[in-house]
């Protein structure tokens, strides 16, 4: 039986309508009956890496109901595998590796190879102050990150010049936002969320719209450093580096988005309750 937006109830595996529980239940095997209740906070299609942490969770569930003890590198792995291989979603491994690991971490993803993890060096002053100013607001509609990155994946296939170079360019930045944060340099972050956020919407006619860009002009001029829209594009959730939050929360507020608070978690995916 599976609870989600939708209620099934099955006799076998084949007939689950929901891609990623019944391919988990395929990968891992579980024999016999079971009960699958699946809550959120937030909506799906919001660009915070949904599937990915709902599929890791899972496949940390599954396994701790066999009594099976799973590192988040082969957690990771297998939700890459089922996302990626069996269901051929167009997405890359990030949100997955970074729902089993937590914190504020560094992967490497290199072709054919393993995907490196370790965190950033960060002391304790720049995290809490990255932690405080960094705000989250909800643009109030969800799309498909699927059909977002259908055009992204078709021309980096084709190896299209200006797809490869604009990911290179985006690649550079991941490595400068490491730099600056590493050295307690939040301003610089700021400005380079928002280089990455002008290169990431050259990518697709479907990145932002109007109101996105209206949205993001808006803060820009109301105490935000820099920011960009999360995940595929196309709706979901606006985050900024703020140097004057009070001020860029009372503006987002007056233009309708909700803000959305949180806090970094440093423990990746875990089991809550077992018996």
């Amino acid at each position: 039986m599976l609870k989600y937006s939708h209620l099934e109830e099955v006799a076998v595996i084949d007939e689950i309508k929901h891609p990623i529980v019944r391919e988990c239940l395929r990968f891992v095997g579980l024999p016999g009956n079971l009960e699958i209740t699946s809550m959120a906070d937030i909506p799906a299609g919001t660009g915070l890496g949904s599937s990915g942490s709902f599929t890791t969770a899972l496949l940390k569930g599954l396994h701790c109901h066999r009594k099976a003890l799973v590192h988040p590198q082969q957690l990771a792995e297998e939700a890459c595998h089922i996302e990626l291989d069996v269901l051929r979603e167009p997405i890359g491994k990030q949100d997955q590796f970074i729902a089993a690991y937590g914190g504020i971490t560094c992967f490497e993803f290199e072709h054919g190879q393993p995907v490196k993890a370790y965190p950033v060096r960060i002391s304790d002053e720049t995290l809490f102050n990255l932690e405080d100013n960094l705000l989250l607001f909800f643009t109030g509609y969800s799309r498909s990150a699927s059909a977002i990155l259908k055009e992204q994946d078709e021309k980096s296939k084709e190896r299209d010049a200006r797809m490869i170079e604009n990911l290179h360019f985006v690649k550079q930045i991941g490595y400068e936002s490491k730099a600056a944060l590493e050295a307690g340099d939040l301003d610089e972050f700021g400005r380079l969320m928002n280089v990455h956020w002008e290169h990431k919407k050259q990518r697709s006619g479907g990145m932002s719209n109007g109101a996105i860009d209206g949205w993001y002009a808006t803060a820009m001029a109301n105490g935000a450093l820099g920011g960009k829209l999360i995940g595929a594009g196309g709706g979901g959730f606006l985050m900024f580096y703020a140097a004057d939050k009070v001020r860029l929360r009372h503006t987002m507020r007056e233009l309708g988005l909700r803000e959305v608070r949180f806090r970094f978690d440093f423990e990746g995916t875990k089991i809550l309750a077992s018996d």
